[in-house]
């Protein structure tokens, strides 16, 4: 399974279907055929929560924004910064407080892989009803902190004014990622943070 680098796959399969056309001598033994690759059991694999930022509330008030969350999670002050314990909570920084949002319980059944996880939940109950952000791709007004950065890096950044809500959310479970990879779909963006990282630079695979 690929846990990292979806996209670095991808695109070196694409520049290897480019120069396997342009070389009429392949024989497959090329430097281009392959990529620098670590492998590591999944025993020893670290997920960390993938969190986001959001730059406005869509125009709602601090009232409309939390009448519209009430109808799909139970929502209750949080007196400290809020990490979620479990699957289908999340944490929500707005105007300098945390909140405690739940899923409702009579929305918990969702068979899909994909839709059950909490990236997912988060975005179709929230971030596009609500926040109106339809692709968290593209959508400028949607950024992602990484876990290892902790949660002061959400309240630094609606803090310091670049954005306006924080949510910290439940790291994606390694089980979880199998079950979406063995259906044959595809993760949501930013939807995992793994660690142990490589560093950049440390190795160089050269194609020419």
């Amino acid at each position: 399974f690929i846990a990292d680098g979806h996209h670095r796959s991808a695109a070196a399969a694409k520049v290897r279907d480019q120069k396997k056309q342009n070389n009429s001598n392949h024989n497959g033994r090329e430097n281009y055929n392959y990529f620098l690759a670590v492998a590591f059991p999944n025993d020893e694999m670290n997920i960390l929560g993938y969190h986001r930022v959001v730059k406005d509330t869509n125009n709602h008030t601090k009232k409309s924004l939390f009448q519209t969350i009430r109808k799909s999670f139970d929502v209750e002050l949080s007196p400290v910064p809020f990490n979620p314990s479990k699957p289908k909570q999340f944490g929500m920084y707005f105007e300098g407080i945390w909140y405690k949002l739940e899923l409702k319980q009579s929305l918990h059944n969702i068979a899909d892989p994909v839709n059950s996880l909490d990236v997912s939940i988060l975005h179709d109950h929230l971030l596009e009803p609500i926040l109106g952000i339809k692709d968290e791709r593209t959508d400028q007004r949607i950024d992602f902190i990484g876990g290892a950065r902790g949660l002061e890096a959400l309240v630094e950044k609606v803090d310091s004014g670049d954005m306006m809500v924080a949510f910290s959310l439940f790291p994606t479970a390694i089980d979880d990622l199998i079950l979406v990879a063995k259906a044959g779909k595809i993760m949501p963006p930013k939807s995992t943070w793994f660690e142990p990282k490589l560093l950049d630079g440390l190795l160089t695979h050269r194609i020419d």
